[in-house]
């Protein structure tokens, strides 16, 4: 584990704690050891950090490869645990390191609809994680993030905002054979993001788990 890792880490509890209402549901779902792949929306870059030490153990999370473009930007977000993944194609590299870290026993955070929602309703999602999903054979486990989309600059921590992330239970994706299998479990992946959200930010899933 990296020197900024064990750094940031602590220093991103504290600062939750005294700008925020920070909230964990669900915690007793997130295995404690083994293999286990973390899907969740995203709105903010404030979801990583939040998602990261809201799980209570060490995860390796897939960004998008634009944070990785300066060797300073790149030194941090690797010790923070980060890898890059090229958005728009099938990033082969990034693909073996996300099973990779799977098969030696890691956490992996993916953010299935690879960007922020700018209206923080769930987007459509690509297939890449579902990819991972079917190769590893991992467990998944379902994290929704509320709250963060109203943190808007400095003045909004006065305000304390209530944040929260809530865990559903690990699930397992049924067995897929062609694309058009791959594209239900897609949706199977978000359907169950979708059931630890609020209505409201359901967006594209919103009639799956009424």
């Amino acid at each position: 584990m990296h020197w900024l890792y064990r750094v940031c880490n602590p220093a991103v509890r504290l600062l939750l704690f005294l700008l925020s209402r920070w909230e964990v549901k669900g915690k007793e779902n997130v295995p404690r050891e083994g293999p286990v792949l973390i899907v969740a929306n995203h709105m903010t870059l404030l979801d990583p950090p939040m998602l990261s030490v809201s799980l209570g153990r060490y995860a390796q999370i897939m960004a998008k490869e634009e944070l990785f473009r300066t060797r300073a930007s790149s030194y941090f977000m690797s010790g923070l645990g980060a890898f890059p993944v090229h958005r728009g194609r099938l990033d082969r590299q990034a693909m073996r390191v996300a099973e990779k870290v799977l098969a030696e026993g890691g956490a992996l955070v993916v953010f299935p609809e690879g960007q922020r929602s700018r209206n923080s309703q769930l987007r459509q999602a690509s297939e890449g994680v579902t990819l991972i999903a079917l190769r590893s054979k991992a467990p998944i486990l379902p994290a929704g993030i509320t709250g963060t989309e109203r943190v808007s600059g400095v003045w909004s921590v006065f305000r304390r905002p209530r944040l929260t992330v809530t865990f559903g239970r690990p699930f397992h994706l049924p067995a897929a054979s062609g694309k058009a299998d791959r594209a239900e479990c897609t949706r199977y992946i978000m359907e169950h993001i979708a059931e630890v959200l609020p209505s409201q930010y359901r967006g594209a899933y919103r009639g799956e788990k009424e």
